[in-house]
């Protein structure tokens, strides 16, 4: 096996190569496009393992925020309606409402 049989070579009619063919061998062998695919390797490298660790850290944000928030929002929506509730018992039996409480 030749090292030119690996290589898909355009030819045409009478067997010889094409223009086309030897313009796009010349350019793709270029150091310029071997530094610009190796540099492209590494972004699509570095783009995937920072969607990878964003995906991590916004999967520890969520379950964070749910563990830890969710419970103080619906605590203090139960407070808030407890506040309501007896302010209009208060107001039903005749008292004076009182001045909500400041922390």
């Amino acid at each position: 096996m030749s090292s030119g049989q690996g290589k898909k070579r355009l030819t045409n009619n009478s067997g010889e190569v094409g223009f086309l063919a030897k313009v796009t061998r010349r350019v793709s062998d270029t150091p310029i496009v071997a530094y610009t695919k190796q540099k492209a390797s590494d972004a699509a490298y570095v783009s995937h393992k920072l969607l990878k660790s964003t995906g991590k850290a916004a999967w520890i944000a969520g379950t964070t925020f749910l563990i830890l928030v969710v419970p103080l929002i619906i605590e203090m929506d139960r407070e808030q309606q407890f506040n309501e509730l007896e302010m209009q018992q208060q107001s039903l039996l005749g008292a004076p409402p009182l001045a909500p409480a400041q922390k």
